[in-house]
């Protein structure tokens, strides 16, 4: 076997997987880690990476560098996402990167972004009768990737995510309906343009959703009293319990939501926004049910390095 590494640095998080990939193609996990370092936080606004986030995002890739070090890993792939690609300043980030993990960087387009994510969830699922689609809900955009078995049939990346929709409407709390509404507006319109171009004709059968925002929900969904990603992992969430949790954790202050037990405390304060896109894509979709996976861009990354 191979020991490869992947990074994945987006909006709100950078993680770390160092696997071992056998020779059919299969991810065996060492170290899976995540920190939330906000890169991208003010970004939609000032369109570029403070000081503070490019810190914050530097002590956790050097922690990572070290476990990569120490684990004897062979090959090493950074992607990065949203928050790199929308920055003035982004090259900044990148030479930052290269003097810490001595690696340089991929940010990569929207499309390619799905794609990974689409790589990554499908490895691990069964295999479905028909086509699916993919939803990746970041925090500063979401990926929509339809596809058959393991081929790509169709890609796009639109601008919602979790922090980007906290930081444009959400910032009340406990939050005011015209708030709620106005992303609701701005999601909305965002799904319809995806859609037209990942699934134009809504034939798509099942529906995938991966990445945190949809792995917190649906470990409030099933009342965890702590996170458990074994548990998680495959979970199939009705339209009913979705917009259950939405609704809850719209109607939650700050301090409620990061009481919830499955929280991390990062994501406590975007959780709406990105809850609010989930449910507006089954909504869009006409979709009763979502299949939830914990395996996403992050093991696509590991798998191509």
């Amino acid at each position: 076997m191979r020991r490869g590494a992947g990074i994945d640095c987006g909006t709100n998080s950078i993680r770390l997987l160092i696997a071992d990939v056998d020779e059919e193609g299969r991810l065996h996990d060492v170290v899976r880690r995540m920190e939330v370092v906000r890169l991208g936080e003010g970004v939609d606004e000032t369109g570029r990476l403070s000081k503070a986030a490019l810190e914050r995002t530097r002590a956790a890739l050097a922690d990572y560098t070290a476990q990569i070090r120490d684990h004897g890993v062979e090959a090493v792939r950074m992607v990065a996402t949203s928050a790199s690609r929308d920055a003035a300043n982004a090259r900044d980030f990148t030479a930052m990167v290269e003097s810490v993990l001595g690696v340089a960087p991929e940010v990569v387009s929207g499309e390619e972004e799905a794609r990974l994510s689409f790589t990554g969830a499908v490895a691990t699922l069964p295999e479905p009768a028909g086509q699916r689609l993919l939803v990746d809900i970041g925090g500063g955009s979401t990926e929509f990737v339809r596809g058959a078995g393991t081929e790509v049939l169709a890609a796009t990346s639109v601008d919602v995510g979790c922090v980007r929709m906290t930081e444009r409407h959400l910032r009340s709390d406990p939050l005011v309906p015209a708030e709620v509404d106005a992303a609701v507006a701005d999601i909305r319109a965002a799904v319809e343009g995806a859609l037209a171009v990942a699934d134009p004709d809504r034939t798509s059968g099942e529906l995938v959703a991966v990445a945190g925002t949809a792995t917190t929900i649906a470990g409030i969904a099933l009342e965890l009293p702590a996170y458990d990603a074994d548990v998680i992992d495959g979970t199939r969430l009705s339209y009913e319990q979705v917009a259950k949790v939405t609704d809850g954790l719209v109607r939650a202050d700050h301090a409620a939501r990061l009481a919830i037990p499955v929280m991390h405390p990062g994501r406590a304060d975007v959780i709406v926004g990105g809850a609010l896109v989930l449910r507006t894509i089954m909504e869009r979709c006409g979709a009763d049910a979502v299949l939830v996976s914990e395996h996403d861009i992050l093991d696509g990354i590991a798998l191509s390095a």
